[in-house]
């Protein structure tokens, strides 16, 4: 039986529910215990055999509490860094969405540029060009996964193209993303250890530091490793901080953006009448892709640390205890978003959700990441009026990732 089954989230002792398992997100089963939260409980706190204990923050107006208070609830690696697993300390890799200010805000500045309004405006010829080049490749009148032929290869061909990394070897990019998320537990992992995945981000390291000691003895250029080899808070940085910084970047660039191409198709089979409303009226594309986001929830929660005791919304956190933000349940709360366990694709207000965080931590890529989407489904509007589900998807077996393993579906021809 799995550890899913057999207990009603809404019956069942408050204090034994624990969202961090990863099976409930494998399963799909996360959504009534997130309720029951926040209902009743919705600054909670659990005993974790793997993670330790934690708080689980689970209203929007509260996630947003933590979220603009980092001199209380720090991101920084020393105190734990924005996941719920310790990594020890000859594994943990610093990073700018690990760090506190001043320090996370000279980082961040670094690599902005690559995603400011006019290079956005250069890079959209090149995604739409790549989006019709992988579509018009998709099969008729068979099943085909489009996690595999259409998620994938677009973000890591994007990837590929933000790091100027040589484009045949650009699938190195998604086996390290997918290293740096694997959960060394899932049965099928694919490392099973912190050292196996410290050595395949090592790997990982010697790549980019290659293609770093080319471009920084040349003129800067507009990629991410050519800005940081050149970005003065970035240019000394230390082995680890590198390693954590292209980390960052490499899942910020693919693994949330996959799971949102593939999510937001499932949304669309899932709702046939919100398909048709899109097929009607392709305008609505814009609106759809933050809904879209939204509703898939790529990352499910960011953890922060309590750097003082402190009394939130009636409880006592103390210094040094982990708090989770889960953003798949703030963009579930009916107090801020109306009918939110509906999709909607001509929703008012879409963007408010917090998926991409908020305050000073706000996914710096959010705007790319919207941009693909609104491409991707404009291309896909021209050539296919529908594509229909072949099975259920298979889901991945992480509490950090929300994401999408494969989805057969097939294409009429």
């Amino acid at each position: 039986m799995s550890e899913t089954q057999g207990a009603d989230p809404w019956t069942m002792p408050i204090e034994t529910i624990d969202v961090a398992r990863p099976r409930l997100f494998q399963e799909g089963t996360w959504g009534p215990y997130f309720a029951r939260l926040r209902r009743d409980d919705p600054v909670h706190y659990t005993p974790n055999e793997t993670f330790g204990p934690y708080w689980s923050i689970t209203k929007y107006k509260d996630i947003m509490k933590v979220e603009t208070n980092p001199a209380v609830f720090s991101s920084d690696s020393a105190y734990g860094g924005i996941t719920l697993l310790d990594q020890p300390a000859e594994f943990r890799l610093p990073a700018f969405i690990s760090m506190d200010p001043p320090k996370h805000d000279e980082q961040r500045k670094v690599v902005g540029p690559i995603v400011a309004p006019g290079n956005l405006a250069n890079m959209e010829g090149i995604i739409r060009e790549r989006a019709a080049r992988i579509l018009d490749g998709l099969p008729r009148n068979e099943t085909f996964d489009w996690v595999e032929r259409v998620a994938v290869e677009l973000t890591t061909q994007m990837l590929a193209t933000l790091f100027d990394y040589p484009f045949e070897d650009r699938r190195q990019l998604t086996h390290w993303s997918n290293v740096a998320v694997c959960n060394t537990q899932a049965p099928d992992a694919i490392v099973k250890s912190e050292e196996e995945r410290f050595a395949e981000l090592r790997n990982m390291a010697v790549a980019m530091t290659k293609l770093w000691n080319e471009r920084v003895n040349a003129p800067p250029s507009f990629d991410l490793i050519s800005m940081l080899a050149h970005g003065e808070a970035t240019r000394n940085m230390q082995p680890k901080e590198f390693m954590g910084n292209l980390v960052l970047l490499i899942v910020g660039g693919n693994d949330t953006t996959r799971n949102s191409i593939s999510g937001g198709l499932h949304a669309l089979m899932s709702n046939p009448g919100e398909y048709k409303k899109l097929r009607d009226n392709p305008a609505l594309i814009p609106n759809m892709v933050p809904e879209i986001i939204r509703w898939q929830t790529p990352l499910l929660y960011m953890r922060r640390t309590a750097t003082q005791d402190i009394e939130f919304e009636g409880k006592q956190i103390k210094a040094g205890d982990k708090v989770a933000m889960w953003y798949i349940s703030g963009n579930r709360d009916p107090e801020a978003i109306d009918r939110p366990d509906e999709f909607i694709i001509d929703r008012p207000r879409p963007r408010q959700h917090v998926s991409f965080g908020f305050g000073i931590h706000r996914c710096v890529g959010n705007r790319l990441a919207e941009m693909q989407l609104t491409i991707l489904w404009e291309e896909i509007l021209k050539r296919f009026p529908v594509i229909e589900p072949m099975g259920e998807p298979e889901r991945l077996f992480s509490s950090f990732v929300h994401g999408i393993v494969s989805l057969p579906v097939r294409i009429p021809g």
